[in-house]
């Protein structure tokens, strides 16, 4: 090994090592929030807040000799996706860290203990959120991108856990204040966040050691309408052609009806696939709900077939009721056209032009 290699490689260990000593500072600030939240310790609170000033400052030096190497040793190939990626981990180590500050802040705040099943959802989601973000940051100074991908799969039980939490917030203990159920709703939103970040963390320690890029996201359409029997079901199988890869899509009815007829034969004379059954709204799941980034009324307003929606799920309104009415063939192409536009227009916005 020449002189150059050797100091490249004594200053890409120094960053490494910085990097896990600020992976195990960021840790320990979550533990420390969470264990002062549940057990109202006021001044281990006030040391976590205190502790993010060294988190900040080391990320800013590590920042510092990140651009110093690339400076000096113009790195490239593996050396380079390294350092790609300790400069987004750096900037996600430093949010989480944040992110304990909140959970301290918020403890602080609370004036009352949190209810006995409230205490127990926060010691079940934080267990796992640290145990999530122990193994990311594993997975990331080993470089082992078999741990991240296997870490990578708690961020979906995660997000399906807090959606519940939120209806359960939202729907029990009538005699709690507004201002610690806010502050707790506000701590389990930290506790997504780091899950989210941990969750990053895991696909760069996969990008630094095998190039990978992080896989484009799948977005969850829901259509619904009165009898899921012709708009959206014509958008649900339109939606599968036009946007396989962008897209995971169900439609759903009120009062579920047998598919219209003209939609059938336009289905067919397209080479278009839907299935026969109609699904009732009433048989959606919270979780079934929780899975959609979005739900497109084609109808009626939102509100008429839902009374709420999931935290994370936003809603639009397509009123083709009248483009419904289809009498002939023309009508039911006039039709499928308007829907195609619209859910390209759709999965362009959510996925950028190109989508597929």
């Amino acid at each position: 090994m020449t002189h150059l290699e050797e100091r490249l490689e004594h200053d890409i260990n120094k960053i490494r090592t910085q990097v896990a000593d600020q992976s195990q500072q960021v840790i320990r600030a979550v533990k420390e929030a969470v264990h002062a939240l549940q057990t109202g310790n006021k001044p281990l609170a006030y040391s976590t807040v205190l502790q993010d000033h060294p988190i900040n400052r080391k990320m800013r030096e590590i920042d510092r000799i990140c651009h110093r190497f690339i400076a000096v040793h113009l790195p490239s190939a593996g050396h380079l996706r390294l350092l790609s990626a300790v400069i987004r981990v750096n900037i996600e180590l430093e949010r989480i860290g944040d992110y304990a500050v909140t959970i301290a802040r918020e403890g602080v705040q609370m004036s009352a203990p949190l209810t006995d099943a409230m205490a127990r959802e926060l010691e079940r989601m934080s267990g796992e959120t640290q145990q999530m973000l122990q193994q990311a940051c594993k997975a990331f100074n080993e470089l082992d991108a078999d741990l991240a991908r296997s870490t990578i799969l708690l961020a979906s039980q995660m997000e399906s856990n807090l959606d519940g939490l939120y209806a359960q917030m939202m729907s029990s203990d009538q005699q709690a204040k507004i201002k610690d159920s806010f502050a707790t709703f506000v701590v389990f939103t930290q506790l997504k966040r780091v899950a989210d970040q941990a969750k990053n963390l895991c696909e760069e320690a996969v990008f630094a050691v095998t190039g990978q890029q992080k896989q484009p996201k799948v977005y969850g359409i829901l259509f619904v309408d009165e009898s899921n029997g012709l708009l959206s079901k014509l958008a649900e199988a339109t939606a599968h052609n036009s946007f396989p890869e962008s897209g995971s899509y169900r439609s759903a009815g009120r009062s579920p009806a047998p598919l219209d007829s003209k939609l059938t034969d336009m289905l067919q004379q397209r080479g278009l696939e839907i299935s026969d059954d109609s699904t009732a709204l009433s048989d959606l799941t919270p979780h079934d709900l929780g899975e959609q980034a979005v739900v497109v009324s084609l109808d009626a307003p939102v509100g008429s077939y839902f009374p709420s929606l999931p935290f994370h799920t936003s809603a639009q309104e397509w009123d083709l009721a009248a483009a419904a009415a289809v009498q002939n063939e023309q009508d039911m192409e006039a039709l499928y056209r308007e829907i195609a536009v619209r859910i390209k227009d759709l999965m362009e916005l959510l996925r950028g032009e190109g989508a597929a």
